[in-house]
């Protein structure tokens, strides 16, 4: 961990200043307790605690180099109490020394260091602890931070593999049914065989082209649902019948990519599937507001329930949207009489 002082420029100052009042302090004492000394009073609070602040940086690598080794709080306190020792006696001693540049007499020299030793050690001794205490709030602030980064960055990773699992189980389900419809078609018709692998093969196209993206423009979206819709025309002929609004308005905006396949899969599943007359699915597309609006209509028989299916998918989008707009998206679904709709609620998001 590089110093915490030269990572912000603000600490830096913050530092420096607090030296400044401390240094003002002890020369404001000094001078009320020692006033025969004032003309050297000035000189050595600038240069001892100069000295001082200089050594102050230096603690922090031992300080960090223990505490990052030692985890027991007695060889951590043991630690602690040693490197005070030895920066207090090399700061006393560079003091004493320096004062000799100031004070050419003997005398006057040893009475004033006489006099001055047990403040200076004790001030020394305080300062020493205040700047432990500092050090100690700047590697628990940085411990935080590190783990609640960590933490975010596990968060992110587990959301992605979520996203991508739920999008892993989109494409084998419906390819699943389409290579049974593709088989069964070789033998009654080849045509229809062969158009559904066409299409089948530019919507896989798609899908593995966009297997890296979160988000894709709603144009791509319904562009590819129409090709998925296709398809299922090559199997279901004139039965299925597709509708949409679209405010065009609404086209570059992004959502998560793959994300209505499920729904027209379902309409189909409980449409199409479950009924012997024509079924049609209808799109509205609207967005007003903060939200993208996507509703999806179809027809079924009776009241919609099925033994055939078991709701993946309408889940696997509640699920995927859940995770992607962390909760701000919603799915409705509701059941009027014979006609059952899906509504999607997607925040708009700013581009970037």
């Amino acid at each position: 961990m590089n110093h915490p002082l030269f990572q912000n420029r603000y600490r830096l100052m913050i530092w420096w200043l607090a030296w400044v009042i401390l240094a003002l302090g002890q020369l404001l004492i000094y001078s009320l307790v020692y006033k025969n000394f004032l003309y050297v009073i000035v000189p050595d609070v600038v240069i001892s605690f100069t000295a001082y602040s200089g050594l102050s940086i230096v603690i922090w690598y031992p300080l960090r180099y223990f505490n990052a080794r030692s985890t027991k709080l007695p060889l951590l306190a043991s630690n602690i109490v040693f490197t005070g020792l030895v920066s207090i006696t090399i700061w006393i001693i560079f003091s004493k020394y320096s004062l000799l540049l100031l004070i050419n007499d003997s005398i006057i020299y040893n009475r004033y260091w006489n006099v001055t030793f047990p403040f200076r050690l004790g001030s020394g001794t305080f300062i020493y602890g205040m700047v432990i205490l500092t050090y100690y709030l700047f590697m628990s602030l940085s411990d935080l931070a590190e783990k609640n980064a960590i933490k975010t960055r596990l968060e992110s990773i587990i959301r992605e593999t979520e996203l991508k699992m739920l999008r892993s189980q989109i494409n084998p389900h419906f390819l699943f049914n389409t290579l049974n419809s593709i088989s069964s078609l070789t033998v009654t018709d080849p045509e229809k065989a062969r158009a559904m692998v066409i299409k089948l093969s530019e919507f896989m196209r798609y899908a593995l082209s966009r297997k890296d993206e979160q988000t894709v423009p709603l144009r791509s979206e319904l562009e590819n649902m129409r090709l998925y819709l296709d398809i299922e025309k090559v199997r279901f002929g004139n039965r299925l019948h597709y509708e949409e609004q679209v405010d065009k308005n609404c086209l570059h905006l992004k959502i998560p990519v793959l994300l209505l396949q499920p729904l027209y899969e379902n309409a189909i599943k409980f449409g199409v599937h479950e009924t012997t007359g024509d079924v049609s699915i209808v799109t509205n597309i609207t967005c007003e507001g903060e939200y993208i609006q996507i509703e999806i209509k179809n027809n079924i028989e009776g009241d919609g329930n099925s033994t055939h299916g078991t709701g993946t998918g309408l889940q696997n989008v509640a699920d995927r949207i859940k995770l992607y707009y962390s909760g701000k998206a919603f799915l409705e679904t509701k059941q009027k009489e014979n006609i059952f709709t899906v509504k999607l609620f997607l925040p708009i998001e700013d581009e970037k």
